[in-house]
């Protein structure tokens, strides 16, 4: 699936990627209406009903992933309710045996995420993944989404990668095909991204089950 000897530089998104999207889904659409309609007397449905046409709008946006935006929005304290349900926080088979095999390796390791800052040091504050990479950037810094082609560019300018020698895991299909559109020519989906989901359809790309498929030689 990928030829190791054309890669120099791995950029992995978090949430569906290393992490099981178990816990964000689970959060986004059951335990923030569940506190929502807990706080202003509605039933999980008629909370559901007002906040997910919310967040249907911010869709792909920087507001979407930003706690801070949420907290303000439904006057909830967003981190602390990712608190309430951080034992479903979960890393995917063989995301570490992969980050060490591609460290040893002597490419250069980034993980490249959508997360808000807060998100990001909660998950990592879990699973200790941070150690294993080179370097972690969040798209806040730049204040655009990687569904956005130009935030290619800012990272580039901030983290040189050859856009020919460098590989993309993400299971976002919007942000492959940001990541297409620049030029990086090697990249890779998620079959499952949610281990409570079925498996999605990956469109246009290859997909990894797990890591284990693509380990670097």
């Amino acid at each position: 699936m990928i030829n190791w000897t054309q890669i120099d530089t791995v950029l992995l998104d978090m949430d569906g990627t290393l992490l099981d999207l178990h816990f964000d889904n689970h959060f986004w659409r059951e335990h923030v209406p569940l506190r929502y309609g807990e706080k202003y007397g509605l039933d999980m449905q008629s909370a559901k009903d007002e906040i997910f046409p919310r967040f249907q709008k911010a869709e792909g946006t920087m507001d979407w992933y930003c706690l801070d935006y949420w907290s303000q929005e439904l006057d909830l304290d967003i981190v602390e309710l990712k608190k309430e349900v951080g034992h479903l926080i979960a890393i995917h088979p063989f995301v570490i045996e992969f980050l060490d095999a591609v460290r040893n390796s002597g490419r250069r390791l980034v993980l490249v995420t959508n997360a808000h800052i807060k998100s990001l040091e909660l998950k990592m504050d879990k699973t200790q993944l941070h150690g294993h990479f080179d370097r972690l950037v969040c798209a806040h810094n730049y204040g655009l989404p990687k569904e956005d082609v130009v935030f290619w560019e800012y990272l580039r300018k901030d983290e040189p990668f050859d856009a020919q020698r460098t590989l993309l895991v993400d299971d976002s299909l919007p942000v492959l095909r940001s990541a297409q559109k620049y030029g990086i020519a090697h990249l890779l989906a998620v079959h499952q991204p949610d281990t409570q989901q079925p498996a999605k359809n990956v469109e246009e790309f290859q997909a990894i089950r797990s890591f284990k498929d693509i380990m670097p030689d």
